[in-house]
């Protein structure tokens, strides 16, 4: 490893940066919260997905204002360092830094659970812990390795956990199905679950941490932000119809999409949505180990950690950065009493897979 402090190359362009915006959204929650605003609301679910869009929209125009400012590392360590002083940046930079140490290895967890409702073997008190230890060094790999090769891996894990849901909404298209006519739900219903929308585009900050490499953030991280929004809200809107359409039979009670898959596609439908999940986890996940190491790096150019987190890779990847964020992850998986951690990290909601041989899956948020 090549112990400088140059910058780290800037290689991401519009793409890249609009699907770090789109992953950090998109984890587990699409798979839960259509059943939660159907049974809330019924047929208005859809719209009132596109209400939460519009009222999350003042947040994300905040956010693109600031990123328009700036083109370092750091995100919200600079804007607040700018705005307040170097105090409350360290602060913004530090409480980002303690929660995501935490995130990956829980959501790695998670995302196990989901595959050993595939290959059960995978739970096995051995074998599971093997298991998320790999698959936490295999991202961290891949982020060593540049940051083209992070971009493509989280675009092909884009496209895998996409395709499912596309050919969900497809398949309760082609069969003809409709949602019912829209009937405007009492506004105590809404007024109930509207912020639980709020839950769907979380995350999206995670692309101000990495600008300083991208090649234009003043301009693509704006709108990427944007363009993002516009995308996952789209995507909830049709999943949320299809789910609808569908009606898998028990719109009274929160469950995975893997029961409207298996109503219209049988056992393909919910091995197709419960591969989905685990891989939306995963992109999630991955997405978030992009950004942290570039948020270390940040932190110590602004004078906030040692610099020898700026150490950089021969790839120019922020080796030293990932190392570190590597180790911790590794050890917090290893944490005794792990799982209620992992449930209680991951964006708030307990995942329930116990089931899932069944044919669903079941969410308590």
């Amino acid at each position: 490893m090549n112990e400088q402090t140059a910058s780290p190359p800037r290689t991401v362009g519009p793409v890249g940066t609009t699907l770090f915006t789109v992953n950090g959204m998109i984890g587990a929650g699409i798979f839960a919260l259509p059943a939660i605003l159907v049974a809330a609301v019924g047929s208005f679910a859809p719209w009132l997905m596109l209400l939460g869009g519009l009222l999350f929209l003042p947040l994300i125009l905040v956010f693109a204002r600031l990123a328009s400012r700036f083109d370092h590392h750091g995100g919200p360590i600079l804007y607040g360092q700018a705005a307040f002083g170097r105090f409350v940046g360290f602060q913004a930079g530090w409480a980002r830094l303690a929660s995501s140490m935490t995130t990956l290895a829980a959501n790695t967890h998670v995302m196990v659970t989901y595959l050993a409702a595939i290959w059960p073997v995978l739970d096995g008190p051995t074998v599971r812990p093997v298991a998320v230890m790999s698959i936490i060094l295999a991202m961290l790999a891949i982020n060593l390795f540049g940051m083209r090769q992070s971009v493509g891996t989280l675009g092909l894990m884009t496209v895998i956990k996409f395709a499912p849901l596309v050919i969900l909404v497809g398949a309760a298209m082609w069969a003809g199905l409709s949602g019912g006519p829209i009937i405007l739900p009492e506004f105590g219903a809404v007024e109930s679950v509207v912020l639980l929308t709020y839950y769907a585009f979380i995350g999206f900050e995670a692309v101000v941490l990495s600008a300083g490499e991208m090649k234009k953030p003043k301009r693509d991280v704006p709108a990427g932000l944007i363009v993002g929004l516009g995308i996952v809200t789209a995507i909830y809107m049709a999943v949320i119809w299809a789910y609808l359409a569908i009606a898998p039979g028990e719109s009274d009670a929160p469950n995975s999409l893997a029961a409207a898959g298996s109503a219209i596609m049988g056992d393909f439908g919910t091995l197709m949505i419960v591969i989905a999940a685990a891989i939306s986890i995963g992109a999630n996940t991955f997405n978030g180990g992009i950004a942290t190491p570039r948020l270390m790096y940040g932190m110590a150019e602004q004078g906030m950690l040692p610099r020898w987190f700026m150490g950089l890779s021969r790839w120019g990847t922020p080796a030293n950065a990932i190392y570190f964020f590597g180790t911790i992850s590794v050890l917090m998986s290893l944490w005794d009493g792990f799982e209620f951690l992992a449930i209680a990290r991951h964006s708030g909601a307990y995942v329930d897979i116990s089931d899932l041989h069944a044919g669903s899956t079941c969410y308590r948020a």
